[in-house]
Protein backbone atom coordinates (compact mmCIF):
# COMPACT_ATOMS: atom_id res chain seq x y z
CA UNK A 1 0.00 0.00 0.00
CA UNK A 2 1.14 3.69 -0.75
CA UNK A 3 0.29 6.54 1.23
CA UNK A 4 -0.57 9.48 -1.40
CA UNK A 5 0.27 13.24 -0.98
CA UNK A 6 -2.16 14.85 -4.12
CA UNK A 7 -2.18 17.46 -5.78
CA UNK A 8 -4.98 20.59 -6.13
CA UNK A 9 -5.92 22.63 -9.64
CA UNK A 10 -6.49 26.28 -8.96
CA UNK A 11 -8.76 26.80 -11.96
CA UNK A 12 -10.61 30.77 -11.48
CA UNK A 13 -14.22 28.28 -11.27
CA UNK A 14 -13.02 26.50 -7.62
CA UNK A 15 -14.60 27.36 -4.90
CA UNK A 16 -12.06 28.90 -2.16
CA UNK A 17 -13.68 26.63 1.00
CA UNK A 18 -14.55 22.95 -0.54
CA UNK A 19 -11.44 21.06 -0.55
CA UNK A 20 -9.27 23.20 2.26
CA UNK A 21 -12.00 21.80 4.73
CA UNK A 22 -11.75 17.64 2.85
CA UNK A 23 -7.92 18.10 4.07
CA UNK A 24 -8.57 20.09 7.07
CA UNK A 25 -6.48 22.99 5.75
CA UNK A 26 -6.56 27.07 6.09
CA UNK A 27 -8.20 27.89 3.09
CA UNK A 28 -5.93 30.98 1.40
CA UNK A 29 -8.74 32.87 -0.46
CA UNK A 30 -7.66 31.28 -3.97
CA UNK A 31 -9.81 29.03 -6.05
CA UNK A 32 -9.17 25.09 -5.06
CA UNK A 33 -11.48 23.54 -8.06
CA UNK A 34 -9.98 19.76 -8.60
CA UNK A 35 -7.90 17.19 -6.08
CA UNK A 36 -6.09 15.02 -8.65
CA UNK A 37 -5.91 11.77 -6.76
CA UNK A 38 -3.87 9.29 -9.42
CA UNK A 39 -1.02 8.90 -12.07
CA UNK A 40 -2.13 11.54 -15.05
CA UNK A 41 0.99 13.17 -15.95
CA UNK A 42 -0.38 16.50 -15.73
CA UNK A 43 -0.59 16.15 -12.11
CA UNK A 44 0.63 13.11 -10.91
CA UNK A 45 0.04 12.08 -7.06
CA UNK A 46 3.15 11.57 -5.11
CA UNK A 47 4.17 8.40 -3.03
CA UNK A 48 5.17 9.21 0.53
CA UNK A 49 7.35 6.67 2.46
CA UNK A 50 7.57 6.25 6.22
CA UNK A 51 10.13 8.36 6.02
CA UNK A 52 9.01 11.23 4.51
CA UNK A 53 10.70 10.43 1.53
CA UNK A 54 8.48 11.18 -1.98
CA UNK A 55 7.71 8.91 -5.40
CA UNK A 56 5.76 9.69 -7.80
CA UNK A 57 3.20 7.49 -8.27
CA UNK A 58 3.19 7.23 -12.59
CA UNK A 59 7.27 6.22 -11.54
CA UNK A 60 5.95 3.27 -9.01
CA UNK A 61 3.30 1.87 -11.35
CA UNK A 62 5.86 1.91 -14.03
CA UNK A 63 7.90 -0.16 -11.85
CA UNK A 64 5.28 -2.54 -10.80
CA UNK A 65 4.35 -3.14 -14.38
CA UNK A 66 0.98 -1.95 -13.75
CA UNK A 67 -1.46 0.35 -15.82
CA UNK A 68 -2.36 3.77 -15.43
CA UNK A 69 -5.69 3.61 -13.09
CA UNK A 70 -8.70 5.52 -13.59
CA UNK A 71 -8.50 9.36 -12.64
CA UNK A 72 -10.18 10.27 -9.17
CA UNK A 73 -10.72 13.81 -8.39
CA UNK A 74 -12.62 15.69 -5.66
CA UNK A 75 -14.32 18.55 -7.60
CA UNK A 76 -15.61 22.00 -6.24
CA UNK A 77 -17.14 24.31 -8.39
CA UNK A 78 -17.97 27.70 -6.70
CA UNK A 79 -18.94 29.18 -11.28
CA UNK A 80 -19.89 27.37 -13.90
CA UNK A 81 -17.20 24.98 -16.00
CA UNK A 82 -17.08 25.10 -19.54
CA UNK A 83 -19.17 23.72 -22.06
CA UNK A 84 -17.59 20.57 -23.45
CA UNK A 85 -17.65 17.04 -24.59
CA UNK A 86 -14.93 14.28 -24.76
CA UNK A 87 -13.90 12.26 -27.60
CA UNK A 88 -14.57 8.27 -27.89
CA UNK A 89 -10.97 6.13 -28.12
CA UNK A 90 -11.20 5.79 -32.34
CA UNK A 91 -11.32 9.38 -32.45
CA UNK A 92 -8.33 10.31 -29.75
CA UNK A 93 -5.74 7.77 -31.10
CA UNK A 94 -6.88 9.08 -34.81
CA UNK A 95 -6.55 13.36 -33.46
CA UNK A 96 -3.90 12.42 -31.23
CA UNK A 97 -1.09 10.99 -33.62
CA UNK A 98 -2.68 13.41 -35.94
CA UNK A 99 -1.32 16.46 -33.95
CA UNK A 100 1.72 14.22 -32.98
CA UNK A 101 2.65 14.45 -36.60
CA UNK A 102 2.05 17.97 -37.43
CA UNK A 103 4.30 18.85 -34.45
CA UNK A 104 1.58 20.59 -32.20
CA UNK A 105 3.04 20.97 -28.73
CA UNK A 106 1.07 19.14 -25.79
CA UNK A 107 1.12 22.26 -23.62
CA UNK A 108 -0.15 24.20 -26.62
CA UNK A 109 -3.38 26.48 -25.87
CA UNK A 110 -4.64 25.18 -29.16
CA UNK A 111 -3.66 21.77 -28.61
CA UNK A 112 -7.08 19.54 -28.65
CA UNK A 113 -6.03 16.07 -27.84
CA UNK A 114 -3.38 16.02 -25.07
CA UNK A 115 -2.90 12.29 -24.77
CA UNK A 116 -4.93 9.21 -27.06
CA UNK A 117 -7.64 8.14 -24.64
CA UNK A 118 -10.98 8.47 -24.55
CA UNK A 119 -12.64 10.63 -21.48
CA UNK A 120 -16.06 8.62 -19.66
CA UNK A 121 -16.62 10.06 -16.45
CA UNK A 122 -19.25 9.34 -13.67
CA UNK A 123 -19.40 12.45 -11.03
CA UNK A 124 -21.07 11.47 -7.45
CA UNK A 125 -22.56 14.34 -5.61
CA UNK A 126 -21.39 14.87 -1.90
CA UNK A 127 -23.42 18.25 -1.64
CA UNK A 128 -26.04 19.12 -3.83
CA UNK A 129 -24.41 19.41 -7.76
CA UNK A 130 -25.92 20.85 -10.81
CA UNK A 131 -25.33 20.22 -14.51
CA UNK A 132 -26.61 20.72 -17.65
CA UNK A 133 -25.83 17.51 -19.53
CA UNK A 134 -27.14 15.91 -22.79
CA UNK A 135 -29.64 16.95 -25.61
CA UNK A 136 -33.88 17.04 -24.52
CA UNK A 137 -36.32 17.50 -27.07
CA UNK A 138 -35.99 20.38 -28.93
CA UNK A 139 -39.52 21.05 -28.81
CA UNK A 140 -39.00 22.15 -25.38
CA UNK A 141 -36.16 24.48 -26.18
CA UNK A 142 -38.33 25.92 -29.00
CA UNK A 143 -41.19 26.57 -26.59
CA UNK A 144 -39.26 28.30 -23.91
CA UNK A 145 -37.34 30.66 -26.59
CA UNK A 146 -40.75 30.88 -28.13
CA UNK A 147 -42.40 32.41 -25.10
CA UNK A 148 -40.00 34.98 -24.24
CA UNK A 149 -40.80 38.72 -24.57
CA UNK A 150 -37.65 39.17 -26.91
CA UNK A 151 -38.51 42.98 -28.42
CA UNK A 152 -36.45 45.73 -29.83
CA UNK A 153 -33.81 43.17 -30.83
CA UNK A 154 -31.19 44.61 -33.79
CA UNK A 155 -32.38 43.32 -37.16
CA UNK A 156 -29.75 40.72 -37.52
CA UNK A 157 -30.27 39.04 -34.45
CA UNK A 158 -33.78 38.90 -34.93
CA UNK A 159 -33.19 37.26 -37.89
CA UNK A 160 -31.05 34.46 -36.13
CA UNK A 161 -33.59 33.57 -33.97
CA UNK A 162 -36.29 33.50 -36.57
CA UNK A 163 -33.88 31.25 -38.25
CA UNK A 164 -33.11 29.69 -34.92
CA UNK A 165 -36.95 28.63 -33.94
CA UNK A 166 -37.23 26.68 -37.30
CA UNK A 167 -34.21 24.60 -36.73
CA UNK A 168 -35.97 23.30 -33.26
CA UNK A 169 -39.13 23.17 -35.30
CA UNK A 170 -37.93 20.35 -37.59
CA UNK A 171 -38.91 16.92 -37.51
CA UNK A 172 -35.51 14.68 -36.95
CA UNK A 173 -34.51 15.59 -33.44
CA UNK A 174 -31.06 15.17 -34.10
CA UNK A 175 -30.83 17.29 -36.90
CA UNK A 176 -32.78 20.15 -35.54
CA UNK A 177 -30.12 20.20 -32.51
CA UNK A 178 -27.01 19.93 -34.70
CA UNK A 179 -28.54 22.67 -36.82
CA UNK A 180 -28.99 24.59 -34.06
CA UNK A 181 -26.03 24.46 -31.64
CA UNK A 182 -23.87 24.59 -35.12
CA UNK A 183 -25.85 28.13 -36.12
CA UNK A 184 -25.44 29.32 -32.58
CA UNK A 185 -21.62 28.77 -31.65
CA UNK A 186 -20.61 29.51 -35.32
CA UNK A 187 -22.74 33.48 -35.40
CA UNK A 188 -21.03 36.14 -35.16
CA UNK A 189 -20.55 37.53 -31.61
CA UNK A 190 -22.19 41.03 -32.41
CA UNK A 191 -24.89 38.91 -33.72
CA UNK A 192 -25.51 36.27 -31.22
CA UNK A 193 -24.29 38.55 -28.29
CA UNK A 194 -27.55 40.83 -28.14
CA UNK A 195 -30.18 37.44 -28.10
CA UNK A 196 -27.69 36.24 -25.05
CA UNK A 197 -28.68 39.45 -23.49
CA UNK A 198 -32.04 39.34 -24.64
CA UNK A 199 -32.71 35.85 -23.26
CA UNK A 200 -30.97 36.54 -19.98
CA UNK A 201 -33.28 39.84 -19.12
CA UNK A 202 -35.85 37.53 -20.53
CA UNK A 203 -35.70 34.34 -17.83
CA UNK A 204 -34.80 36.51 -14.76
CA UNK A 205 -37.29 35.67 -12.38
CA UNK A 206 -38.74 32.93 -14.35
CA UNK A 207 -39.77 29.09 -12.65
CA UNK A 208 -38.60 27.27 -15.74
CA UNK A 209 -35.42 25.71 -14.45
CA UNK A 210 -33.55 25.60 -17.98
CA UNK A 211 -34.62 29.75 -18.11
CA UNK A 212 -32.73 29.98 -14.67
CA UNK A 213 -29.78 28.57 -15.50
CA UNK A 214 -29.71 30.85 -19.04
CA UNK A 215 -29.64 33.63 -16.26
CA UNK A 216 -26.66 32.42 -13.96
CA UNK A 217 -24.56 31.54 -16.73
CA UNK A 218 -25.03 35.39 -18.51
CA UNK A 219 -23.68 36.45 -15.61
CA UNK A 220 -20.73 34.59 -15.36
CA UNK A 221 -20.62 34.79 -19.01
CA UNK A 222 -22.36 37.88 -20.40
CA UNK A 223 -22.85 37.14 -24.58
CA UNK A 224 -21.38 33.60 -24.76
CA UNK A 225 -23.73 31.39 -27.29
CA UNK A 226 -23.13 28.58 -24.51
CA UNK A 227 -25.53 30.15 -22.82
CA UNK A 228 -28.08 29.42 -25.85
CA UNK A 229 -27.22 25.92 -26.19
CA UNK A 230 -27.77 25.28 -22.31
CA UNK A 231 -31.30 25.59 -23.66
CA UNK A 232 -30.90 22.69 -25.27
CA UNK A 233 -30.02 19.94 -23.18
CA UNK A 234 -31.17 18.57 -20.02
CA UNK A 235 -31.01 20.45 -16.21
CA UNK A 236 -29.88 17.87 -14.09
CA UNK A 237 -29.99 18.37 -10.13
CA UNK A 238 -28.21 15.40 -8.03
CA UNK A 239 -29.01 15.52 -4.39
CA UNK A 240 -25.72 14.20 -2.33
CA UNK A 241 -24.97 10.76 -2.65
CA UNK A 242 -26.72 10.61 -6.54
CA UNK A 243 -24.57 10.36 -9.71
CA UNK A 244 -24.72 11.08 -13.21
CA UNK A 245 -22.51 9.46 -16.05
CA UNK A 246 -21.24 10.97 -19.25
CA UNK A 247 -19.84 8.88 -22.13
CA UNK A 248 -18.41 10.26 -25.19
CA UNK A 249 -20.16 12.64 -27.01
CA UNK A 250 -21.85 13.92 -24.61
CA UNK A 251 -22.05 17.81 -24.48
CA UNK A 252 -22.41 18.93 -20.53
CA UNK A 253 -21.28 21.55 -18.63
CA UNK A 254 -21.31 22.05 -14.35
CA UNK A 255 -22.96 24.77 -12.65
CA UNK A 256 -22.00 24.06 -9.12
CA UNK A 257 -21.69 21.99 -6.00
CA UNK A 258 -18.97 19.45 -4.71
CA UNK A 259 -18.66 15.91 -6.14
CA UNK A 260 -16.27 13.29 -6.47
CA UNK A 261 -15.85 12.75 -10.09
CA UNK A 262 -13.93 9.27 -11.56
CA UNK A 263 -12.63 8.63 -15.45
CA UNK A 264 -10.45 7.22 -17.61
CA UNK A 265 -7.27 8.92 -16.87
CA UNK A 266 -7.24 11.22 -19.75
CA UNK A 267 -7.29 15.05 -19.86
CA UNK A 268 -9.18 15.05 -23.87
CA UNK A 269 -11.60 18.35 -23.62
CA UNK A 270 -13.54 20.05 -26.49
CA UNK A 271 -14.77 22.97 -25.32
CA UNK A 272 -17.56 24.93 -27.75
CA UNK A 273 -18.11 28.14 -24.86
CA UNK A 274 -18.34 29.35 -21.75
CA UNK A 275 -14.87 29.56 -21.01
CA UNK A 276 -11.52 31.91 -21.90
CA UNK A 277 -9.76 28.44 -23.06
CA UNK A 278 -9.57 27.84 -26.34
CA UNK A 279 -12.76 27.02 -28.48
CA UNK A 280 -12.68 24.81 -31.37
CA UNK A 281 -16.46 24.28 -32.77
CA UNK A 282 -15.52 22.49 -35.89
CA UNK A 283 -13.93 19.31 -33.79
CA UNK A 284 -17.04 19.66 -31.19
CA UNK A 285 -19.54 19.63 -33.59
CA UNK A 286 -17.46 16.20 -35.15
CA UNK A 287 -17.86 14.55 -31.90
CA UNK A 288 -20.83 15.64 -29.95
CA UNK A 289 -23.49 13.13 -29.93
CA UNK A 290 -27.15 15.16 -31.14
CA UNK A 291 -29.40 12.66 -29.84
CA UNK A 292 -32.51 13.16 -27.68
CA UNK A 293 -31.48 11.18 -24.66
CA UNK A 294 -32.65 11.63 -20.89
CA UNK A 295 -30.47 13.27 -17.87
CA UNK A 296 -27.55 10.53 -17.56
CA UNK A 297 -28.83 9.69 -14.10
CA UNK A 298 -26.36 6.47 -12.67
CA UNK A 299 -27.98 4.20 -10.55
CA UNK A 300 -26.04 2.41 -7.80
CA UNK A 301 -25.84 -1.31 -7.12
CA UNK A 302 -26.32 -2.55 -3.74
CA UNK A 303 -23.45 -4.65 -2.76
CA UNK A 304 -25.40 -4.60 0.99
CA UNK A 305 -26.57 -1.59 3.01
CA UNK A 306 -23.54 -0.08 3.71
CA UNK A 307 -21.54 -0.67 0.20
CA UNK A 308 -22.68 0.47 -3.56
CA UNK A 309 -20.92 0.20 -6.28
CA UNK A 310 -21.29 2.73 -9.35
CA UNK A 311 -20.29 0.85 -12.76
CA UNK A 312 -21.31 2.54 -15.75
CA UNK A 313 -20.11 -0.88 -17.64
CA UNK A 314 -17.78 0.41 -19.91
CA UNK A 315 -14.99 -1.29 -18.31
CA UNK A 316 -12.16 1.48 -17.55
CA UNK A 317 -13.66 1.98 -14.10
CA UNK A 318 -15.80 2.11 -10.85
CA UNK A 319 -16.71 3.73 -7.96
CA UNK A 320 -17.44 1.94 -4.24
CA UNK A 321 -18.98 4.09 -2.01
CA UNK A 322 -18.50 2.74 1.70
CA UNK A 323 -20.54 3.71 5.01
CA UNK A 324 -17.88 2.25 7.78
CA UNK A 325 -19.12 1.47 10.95
CA UNK A 326 -17.62 -0.31 14.26
CA UNK A 327 -17.47 -3.97 14.52
CA UNK A 328 -17.74 -4.24 11.02
CA UNK A 329 -15.27 -5.34 8.34
CA UNK A 330 -15.49 -4.71 4.31
CA UNK A 331 -13.33 -7.10 2.39
CA UNK A 332 -12.44 -6.93 -1.39
CA UNK A 333 -11.51 -10.32 -3.00
CA UNK A 334 -11.08 -8.81 -6.46
CA UNK A 335 -7.23 -8.62 -7.27
CA UNK A 336 -7.19 -5.08 -9.03
CA UNK A 337 -5.25 -1.52 -8.31
CA UNK A 338 -7.38 0.44 -6.21
CA UNK A 339 -7.54 4.18 -4.85
CA UNK A 340 -8.87 4.44 -1.71
CA UNK A 341 -10.01 8.16 -0.16
CA UNK A 342 -11.44 8.68 3.17
CA UNK A 343 -14.12 11.69 2.70
CA UNK A 344 -15.64 10.86 6.86
CA UNK A 345 -14.25 9.85 9.91
CA UNK A 346 -11.47 7.32 10.22
CA UNK A 347 -10.56 3.85 8.57
CA UNK A 348 -8.30 1.41 8.58
CA UNK A 349 -6.98 -0.58 5.49
CA UNK A 350 -5.17 -4.03 5.15
CA UNK A 351 -3.68 -4.94 2.26
CA UNK A 352 -2.12 -8.58 1.07
CA UNK A 353 0.77 -8.54 2.89
CA UNK A 354 -0.54 -7.60 6.42
CA UNK A 355 0.38 -4.14 6.24
CA UNK A 356 -2.07 -1.34 7.40
CA UNK A 357 -2.83 2.02 6.93
CA UNK A 358 -5.32 4.67 8.67
CA UNK A 359 -7.29 7.34 6.49
CA UNK A 360 -8.36 10.21 8.06
CA UNK A 361 -10.76 13.07 6.23
CA UNK A 362 -9.01 13.83 3.42
CA UNK A 363 -6.27 10.87 3.37
CA UNK A 364 -5.98 8.87 0.54
CA UNK A 365 -3.39 5.39 -0.41
CA UNK A 366 -3.55 3.54 -3.62
CA UNK A 367 -2.89 -0.63 -3.19
CA UNK A 368 -1.53 -2.70 -5.97
CA UNK A 369 -2.97 -5.44 -7.12
CA UNK A 370 -2.82 -8.57 -5.00
CA UNK A 371 -4.03 -12.29 -4.86
CA UNK A 372 -4.99 -11.60 -1.58
CA UNK A 373 -8.20 -9.45 0.19
CA UNK A 374 -7.84 -5.96 0.87
CA UNK A 375 -10.00 -5.38 4.22
CA UNK A 376 -11.36 -1.95 5.47
CA UNK A 377 -12.79 -1.00 8.85
CA UNK A 378 -13.63 1.79 11.18
CA UNK A 379 -16.27 4.35 11.41
CA UNK A 380 -16.41 7.01 7.99
CA UNK A 381 -16.59 7.33 4.57
CA UNK A 382 -14.84 6.07 1.60
CA UNK A 383 -14.87 5.55 -1.68
CA UNK A 384 -12.55 3.49 -4.15
CA UNK A 385 -11.74 3.73 -7.41
CA UNK A 386 -11.06 0.49 -9.54
CA UNK A 387 -11.41 -0.57 -12.99
CA UNK A 388 -14.56 -1.90 -13.95
CA UNK A 389 -15.85 -4.93 -14.27
CA UNK A 390 -14.92 -6.55 -17.56
CA UNK A 391 -17.62 -5.50 -20.31
CA UNK A 392 -19.65 -8.56 -21.17
CA UNK A 393 -18.55 -10.02 -24.90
Amino acid sequence: MHRLENRVQPYAWGSPTAIPHLLGRPADGGPQAELWIGAHPAAPSAVVAGDGRRTGLDEVLDAAGVPRPPLLKVLAAAAPLSLQVHPDRATARRRYAEEEAAGVPRDAAHRLYKDDEHKPELLYALEPFAAVAGFRAPAAARELLAGLPLVGLPDATDALLAALLDDLAGDDEGGALRAATSRLLTADADVVGPLVQAVAVACAGSDDPSALCANHLAGHHPGDPGVLVSLLLNQVCLAPGEALYLPAGNVHAYLWGTGVELMASSDNVLRGGLTPKHVDVPELLRVVDFRVLPPPLLAPRAVSADELVLDPGVGDFALTVLTARPGAVTTWERAVPRTLLCLEGEVAVTAADGGELVLGRGQSVFVLPAEHPVTARGEGLLVAATPGEPAAS
